[in-house]
């Protein structure tokens, strides 16, 4: 781990505190509501950018504070550890895609259209210049320091919703009866893994926005194609 560095120069009452400059407070003195709604906002923005710039065994708390402009003091109360730090923004992360994701399942259309619009729209969030960087730290360093432990697909919030999505397909005949939470992973390697990796890599590729679509409609394409429902063979 890279050295620690100490909190940036400031007001005495700003570094003793953790209260960053002109913080609005209430009469009791005590920071407002959306006072403290800001500074964990800021909190979590700067570990982002810090753990996806430089990574999360390099990335100390000290330098969260410093760049935020908090005391450490202020960061610890509200995470005890880096781990529980990366927790958090990542947790806080999957709040706004399922937001997201959430909005597209509740758009109309036939189930197979519900069904391609949430797989391009996962997509496009997986390859966003900050998920990329922050699931190369995940699964470079963040799971083998214990930043993260791995979710079960079925405990998954994502692949919940995806498996929603086919078990409707299936129910309209627009994809095969099975396993519906198998065919939902195969559906996301099919659409997502592939360009996700490739970009983790640093291949330029999917950074056209052509080609991300291109792939994206070949790929859905012959997942649907396999995962077409079959005539009854004859008895």
């Amino acid at each position: 781990m890279a050295s620690q560095q100490s909190a940036p120069g400031g007001s005495k009452e700003s570094k003793s505190s953790g209260r960053p400059p002109n913080a609005e407070r209430t009469k009791g003195g005590r920071p407002s509501k959306q006072a403290v709604k800001e500074l964990n906002r800021r909190i979590l923005d700067t570990a982002a950018g810090l753990f996806a710039s430089q990574g999360f065994a390099a990335t100390s708390m000290e330098q969260v504070a410093a760049a935020c402009g908090a005391g450490k003091d202020t960061i610890y109360r509200r995470y005890p550890s880096k781990t529980a730090l990366f927790k958090a923004l990542m947790d806080g992360l999957q709040s706004q895609v399922l937001g997201e994701l959430d909005e597209i399942m509740s758009a109309g259309g036939t189930s197979s259209q519900r069904l391609r619009r949430f797989a391009r729209t996962l997509l496009s969030i997986n390859l966003r210049p900050q998920m990329i960087a922050l699931n190369r730290v995940t699964l470079g360093e963040a799971v083998a320091f214990g930043g993260v432990q791995p979710t079960p697909a079925t405990q998954d919030p994502i692949m919940i919703r995806f498996t929603v999505l086919v078990k409707q397909a299936q129910a309209d005949g627009a994809v095969v009866i099975g396993d519906p939470l198998f065919l939902a992973e195969q559906l996301l390697y099919a659409t997502s893994i592939k360009p996700l990796i490739s970009t983790m890599l640093g291949e330029c590729r999917f950074s056209d926005l052509a080609e991300e679509a291109r792939y994206f409609d070949q790929a859905l394409e012959l997942f649907l194609q396999g995962a077409a429902p079959r005539n009854a063979e004859p008895s």
